[in-house]
Formats: structure tokens, C-alpha cells, sequence
């Protein structure tokens, strides 16, 4: 026995979309709109909710979000402060170490203790140096008198006090400071060490940080060595010659230029010139990002830090040199700040990955807001949002490239050159949806209300028997044809059946109809959002007819200004008129009598989905248009309500709007012609179309 288990969504279930979903998803936008590419597009922004599919603005919004997380979690003023940290312990340690050299000197002046002995040069009577025993009794510096030790400590305290005052006033930028230390000369070993290393990593930093694109081959940034330093500032000479070159109108030779450093750059080198610019330009914007994002003071100390780095590396001139050549490149081009409010620390080159991945965030945010406007998802997009959002978000993305050739393998699309247009089976599945959905909202006993004793022909089969008669249809019911027989002849076998035993399933009657669906197009429908509904309601007015009335004909057409015929398969692609003026209902009911003229047998209609007033008529060939409507609008669109009743055909008036003067004006042609107005709001018009459609084709036989 199979068991089932369900479970709330989480993110990581497959998706798998069906073509009818699709389409049934698009069908409001291509009904309103009729352009199947726009409503891809709009189906891509918003996604699919039943299907759990995210679109492109959620997408978006994961984005936002996960930027947001950065700009939460991160301290970029940590740059500075653990920069800061790093130089005023090693200060410490210098202040600490001169004033041990200080009081270790002055410890080794002192005159004897009382009743000591003096020191003397016996060998056997002094402290092996592994006994680790420092002699304080008479300075290391030898035989000094006391006057010379006393000079020999003032000069020492001078000397202190002068490294003293020289730390105390040592700028107060960061940059400033450190560039001070490069001449200092330390006294305390474990400073001078901490220094170098400090000064070594800043440099390591800036360096990656700086020209990470032009580095990628050179030991991985640790520990580049003074000729790797000189290759730098080589290379950096040679790419500031190209820029020159181009910016004077030459080509510069960018195969040479990577035939010498081509090696630098690692496994994946950039293929031209331009591309190479692209990604110095972005490094340059991600660094002025960076000290962008800074405060005032914080920047000026990065700045200071920046220029000491660089010229300590001698690459100051060059470096600004390429900055100045690409800005007159890439001119224009703002670098996005960011207020981080976090409070995790960041070292400078963590800095500088944070700085790229936001940006990376602003791009990605850029290609996935020109992907509202594209048919295509890029492959590189899709890999992008792999790498910043995750496997599931990406996988929403690969999802949503995959709409439109589902609905090209389902049948449902074909392209013709650039443009996307919908096939006649796709027309006939959104006629079965919007059929399907009005039945679903009427409820059993609303169809079927307009009964007629009448026998019926090509009706549909109905439950209830009856004699048969000559001239019935011949729809048998054997169960009660032997009973009748076995009960006139009695028990036994064979069992003989006359023409009086056979008993027959009663049918419906149905007549022939010929119909003109009259579609208003005037402005009001379109700002009101009734032409949606009205187009809904044809479309499933037309899948009822071609599915379950074949031998019924309906014709479409559309007024405004003029009235003309709409075809079938240009039904999703109609919509109201954006520019023409006017209600020319006259023109409507005229083109429609030339279409009914055509049929004689049956019943012939008119179904009109209007909601205002006729305001417009023709005068010689041509529109007139008046609003209010003139008397001689409203005397000639009568005068074809007159032609029409005098032809037999019957005008159904379904008004989407209860205006004193429309409903009189409707009233009186209800009048003339003998039709009937239903009054109803735009999501109730299917269900009152076609019901009242089939109200009229279907009547129960009589004996």
C-alpha cells in the first residue's frame, strides 16, 4: 500500500513546471495585453506563486536582503582600528624597551653597596653566561671611572628623551606615522621586528589590493620579493603606455605586452585590452568604494596609508598615473558607498574581498533588472547567482529560463523571426480555461433553467425513457425494451421483441444558432478593466460553441470609433483602442446584420457587452463622434435596432454599467427589437453569457 507525506515547502524541492501551468499562468496578461513575449517577460518578474516559483523582483529581494546581511554583520572602521592597534603596541614596546635600556643603565652607574667587594677580571670568580647571572655592579661598557659612567648615562637619558619626544610627536594620520618609523632607528628588538612585519603585510595588502588582476601568477601575494616589486612597477610603466597610446588615437600592441607578462596574470588571463581596463577600472572603483564607506577622519588615514604604502613600493607616480587614465576612460562612473553598521572586524585585504563581492552585488542587481526588459537569462547570470545567492536561487533562475521553451516543446509558442506568437492549440487551451473556469463557479442548478417541452432531434441524451415513436432519434434503452417484452410474452427464452417493447432515452432539443459577439473597445472599458472580462467571456463563449455546438456559427467583432470583424485566432491579441474616440454602436449592429444575413435556418443573435451609450455613428463612410451623444446618434443606432428586429434577429444586451441615461437608452431598445439587458458586474459576464447561451439551445423532450 502506498503512503503519502507531506510537508511544508522549504526551498529545496524540485520544481517541476508543466507547459498548461505556464500558459494558464500567462493567460490574464496575454488576454489583457495579447503580446506573448511582454507576458513572459511580466511572468518572469513576478514568478509563479501556486508553483512556488520566485521571479525576478524576489530574486531581487534575496539580494537586497543578503546585502543587507553584509552591511549588518561587517565594521569597516576595523580596518583602520586594527591598523591602529598593530602601531600603538609596537609603540609601546619602543617606549617600554628605552625605558629598560634606560633603567638597566642606570642600574650598572651605581656605586657599590656597603661592604662589597670590589669587582675584579678573575675569570674563575665571574658567572658562566649559562647561568644566565647579569652583573650590575660596574657597567658592561668596561673599566669606566665614575665621572665617565655619569656622562655615559646622561648622554643615554638625552638619547631616550629625544626617542620619546620623537614617538610623542609623530603625525597623527596612521599613513603619516608609519612613513615617520621607516627612518627611526629602534632600540627595542621585538618593536623593530613587529614593524617590519607590519610594514611588510601593508604592503602585501596594498599591493593585492591594488593590482590583485596583475598579480595572480606572483606566489600566491605572500612574501613577494624586491625583483617581483620591480616586475610590478615594470609592468605597471608598460600598461600606462598602452593608455597613453590608445588615448592618442593608436592601437596599442596588447599581445606584446601579455607575451612579456602574460605569466602574471595565471590561468585565466584576460583576451584583450579592453577587458584587461575593465578589471583594473573595477578594482580602482572597489578600493574608492572602500574609502568611500569610510568617515571623514578614517578616510584621511587610509589615504595617508595609501600614499606611504605606495611610495615606499615606488609606485606612487604610476599609480596614479593609471587611476588618472582610467577615469578619463570610465568617465562618469560613481563608486557605490555603503554604511556598514555591523561590528565583526575586517583586515584590509578582507576589506577589499568584502568590497568586491559588494560589488559583484551591484552588478548582479543591474543584470537581473535589465533581465525584466530581455527574453534571455544568460548562462553567466545564472552561475553569478550560483556563486552570491546559492544553488537554490539559482536553480529559481534556470527555472525560469525554461518557460518559454516549455511552451515551444508543448506546442503553445513559435517563434516567427523576432517575434513570439501563440498557436492555434494554445488558443484552444486558453478557451477550455476560461470555459472551465466559469462552470467552476456556477453552481448544478443554474444550468439547464429554461425548459421547454419540445422534441428534440440532435439533443444531448437525457435520463428519462419513453415509447419510441417514428421520427425519434434512436438512442435505445435495452434494459427496458426486454423488460417489455418479457412482461407482454411472459417467462422463456428466446425472448421476442416487437416494434410496441422498444423504449428510447428522451433527448434535448437544440436548435441552430448563428451568433455576433459585439465587443465594446471604447476607452472606458480599457480604463476600467472590463475589456479583460469581455474578452475572457468570448474566449469561452467560443470554446463552448466550437466544442459542444459545432454546427453553431459565431462571429466576433469589436467597436469604438468603427466596428470591424475580429477572427478567432486574433482574439488574444485584441485590445481596446488607446486613441479612437467614440461608441459606434450603429456601425456594430450594421456589420453584424451583413454577417447574420448569411444564415436563414435557426436562430439568429446578437450579444452586446457594452458599458456606456452609443456616441458615435456614421455619417457618409465616416465616424461621427459627440459625447454627450447627439439626438441623431441615438436615432441612428436605433434605426438599426429597428432593421435588425425586422430581420428576426434578436439583440441580448449584457451592460457592464447602470447610468441613468444608459439604462434607458437599453431599455428602449429592448423595446424595439423584443431582446432582453442583463445588468452585471465584469467578473459575473461569463457566467450570465453562457448560461443564458445555453438556456437557449438546450430544451427537454416531451412525449
Amino acid at each position: 500500500m502506498l503512503s503519502y507525506k507531506y510537508s511544508g515547502w522549504d526551498g529545496t524541492q524540485s520544481i517541476d513546471l508543466d507547459a498548461d501551468d505556464i500558459l494558464s499562468a500567462l493567460a490574464d496578461d496575454l488576454l489583457e495585453r495579447g503580446d506573448p513575449r511582454q507576458a513572459l517577460r511580466r511572468l518572469m518578474q513576478r514568478g509563479m506563486r501556486g508553483q512556488n516559483l520566485m521571479g525576478l523582483q524576489q530574486l531581487l529581494q534575496r539580494l537586497k536582503q543578503r546585502r543587507e546581511q553584509r552591511l549588518d554583520q561587517y565594521n569597516l572602521g576595523s580596518v583602520i582600528d586594527e591598523l591602529e592597534k598593530a602601531l600603538q603596541e609596537i609603540l609601546q614596546l619602543e617606549r617600554e624597551g628605552i625605558d629598560r635600556r634606560v633603567s638597566d643603565a642606570q642600574a650598572r652607574t651605581q656605586p657599590p653597596s656597603t661592604g662589597s667587594q670590589p669587582a675584579v677580571k678573575d675569570s674563575e670568580s665571574q658567572p658562566s653566561p649559562e647561568e644566565g647571572v647579569t652583573r650590575t655592579s660596574k657597567p658592561e661598557t668596561g673599566d669606566l671611572d665614575p665621572e665617565q659612567a655619569q656622562r655615559l648615562l646622561e648622554f643615554m637619558e638625552k638619547a631616550a628623551q629625544q626617542k620619546r619626544d620623537f614617538l610623542q610627536n609623530l603625525p597623527k594620520g596612521l599613513g603619516g606615522a608609519l612613513k615617520e618609523l621607516q627612518e627611526y632607528d629602534f632600540w627595542d628588538a621585538e618593536a623593530k621586528q613587529k614593524y617590519d612585519e607590519l610594514m611588510e603585510r601593508l604592503k602585501q595588502q596594498m599591493a593585492q589590493s591594488m593590482f590583485q588582476d596583475l598579480m595572480q601568477g606572483m606566489q600566491g601575494m605572500q612574501g613577494m620579493s624586491p625583483e617581483q616589486m620591480q616586475a610590478l612597477r615594470e609592468m605597471m610603466r608598460d600598461l600606462n603606455q598602452m593608455l597613453r597610446e590608445r588615448m592618442e588615437g593608436k592601437e596599442p600592441n596588447f599581445q606584446q605586452f601579455m607575451d612579456k607578462w602574460g605569466q602574471a596574470f595565471g590561468d585565466n588571463p584576460p583576451q584583450s585590452l579592453n577587458e584587461l581596463l575593465e578589471q583594473l577600472h573595477d578594482r580602482m572603483q572597489q578600493m574608492q568604494s572602500l574609502m568611500d564607506s569610510l568617515s571623514a577622519e578614517q578616510r584621511q588615514q587610509m589615504q595617508d596609508l595609501m600614499d606611504s604604502m605606495m611610495s615606499e613600493m615606488g609606485m606612487q607616480e604610476e599609480l596614479q598615473e593609471l587611476a588618472y587614465n582610467l577615469a578619463q576612460m570610465f568617465p562618469g562612473e560613481r563608486p557605490q558607498d555603503y554604511a556598514f553598521r555591523g561590528d565583526y572586524p575586517l583586515t584590509l585585504q578582507e576589506a577589499m574581498r568584502l568590497m568586491e563581492e559588494m560589488s559583484k552585488f551591484e552588478d548582479l542587481d543591474k543584470q537581473l533588472r535589465s533581465l525584466q526588459f530581455s527574453d534571455d537569462i544568460p548562462e553567466s547570470t545564472v552561475e553569478e547567482v550560483r556563486r552570491l545567492l546559492g544553488e537554490e536561487d539559482a536553480q529559481q533562475l534556470e527555472n525560469l529560463r525554461e518557460l518559454a521553451r516549455k511552451l515551444e516543446e508543448a506546442g503553445y509558442l513559435q517563434r516567427r523571426g523576432d517575434r513570439l506568437e501563440l498557436t492555434a492549440r494554445a488558443l484552444r487551451k486558453l478557451g477550455q480555461k476560461a470555459l472551465k473556469d466559469v462552470f467552476e463557479k456556477l453552481k448544478r442548478d443554474r444550468v439547464g433553467n429554461h425548459n421547454l417541452e419540445r422534441r428534440g432531434l440532435l439533443g444531448d441524451r437525457d435520463d428519462e425513457t419513453k415509447q419510441y415513436e417514428f421520427g425519434d432519434p434512436f438512442h435505445l434503452d435495452l434494459h427496458g425494451t426486454v423488460r417489455n417484452a418479457v412482461e407482454r410474452q411472459g417467462p422463456g427464452v428466446p425472448v421476442h421483441i416487437a416494434p410496441a417493447d422498444f423504449d428510447v432515452f428522451r433527448t434535448e432539443h437544440q436548435t441552430r444558432c448563428a451568433t455576433v459577439l459585439l465587443l465594446d473597445q471604447s476607452r472606458s472599458m480599457g480604463y476600467t478593466g472590463r475589456f479583460l472580462a469581455a474578452k475572457k467571456m468570448a474566449l469561452a463563449l467560443e470554446s463552448l460553441i466550437r466544442t459542444q455546438f459545432p454546427r453553431d456559427d459565431l462571429y466576433l467583432v469589436g467597436f469604438a470609433a468603427y466596428a470591424t470583424e475580429i477572427k478567432h485566432n486574433e482574439l488574444p491579441k485584441v485590445t481596446w483602442s488607446y486613441d479612437a474616440s467614440g461608441t459606434n454602436m450603429q456601425h456594430a449592429l450594421m456589420l453584424s446584420r451583413q454577417f447574420l444575413a448569411r444564415h436563414r435556418g435557426g436562430t439568429r443573435q446578437i450579444i452586446m457587452v457594452t458599458d456606456g451609450e452609443p456616441t458615435a455613428h456614421l455619417e457618409r463612410g465616416y465616424a461621427y463622434f459627440a459625447y454627450p451623444p447627439t439626438h441623431r446618434t441615438i436615432q441612428e443606432t436605433l434605426r438599426e435596432v429597428q432593421r435588425c428586429a425586422r430581420e428576426g434577429i434578436v439583440i441580448n444586451t449584457f451592460m457592464l454599467e447602470q447610468s441613468y441615461y444608459l439604462m434607458e437608452f437599453v431599455a428602449q431598445m429592448a423595446r424595439l427589437n423584443k431582446g432582453r439587458v442583463f445588468y452585471t458586474s465584469p467578473d459575473k459576464l461569463s457566467e450570465y453569457v453562457l448560461v443564458d447561451y445555453l438556456g437557449q439551445k438546450k430544451r427537454r423532450v416531451s412525449d
